[in-house]
């Protein structure tokens, strides 16, 4: 089993969402990065645990905690001319995009916040703290997921 944080912007889709979506379950579209196409498609399993975590707002905090249910398959949304994901050089032959399902397993009782995590001697390797890293998942080690998880709990 990996761990996972998948970063949001909650305007776009937050956990309130993710609460209200059928059985709690929804695709991770639009990601548009080939690392984080490469971890989609090859890294990321069935079962892995994923930490939910808002950015771009007050406070950027880790709010739940997710698994994965679907491993990486094309991204719809790439083949969508009316989607803002669109992509005219893929081909639903040879897909560019990928996208994961993930479900709801637990909302934190206390979000978790980034000062909270800056603060965590036990996170001080974590990649989100990582200078220039800005992609939108990335990997956590299965101590960091559990230290998270206890704070938020």
């Amino acid at each position: 089993m990996n761990y996972w944080l998948f970063k949001t912007e909650p305007e776009n889709f937050s956990i309130e969402d993710l609460k209200n979506s059928n059985n709690q379950t929804t695709f991770w579209d639009g990601v548009r990065n080939y690392r984080a196409r490469n971890i989609f498609r090859d890294e990321i399993k069935k079962g892995d645990g994923v930490l939910f975590y808002h950015s771009s707002t007050e406070p950027l905090a880790v709010m739940g905690y997710c698994e994965v249910v679907k491993e990486g398959y094309p991204d719809h949304t790439q083949f969508e001319k009316n989607n803002i994901y669109f992509d005219e050089k893929a081909k639903k032959e040879n897909p560019t995009w990928f996208m994961v399902d993930i479900k709801l397993v637990k909302e934190f009782n206390t979000p978790v916040t980034l000062d909270q995590v800056r603060a965590n001697p036990k996170l001080k390797n974590i990649t989100l703290l990582r200078r220039g890293n800005r992609l939108s998942v990335m990997p956590v080690t299965q101590i960091e997921f559990e230290e998270i998880f206890k704070m938020g709990n």
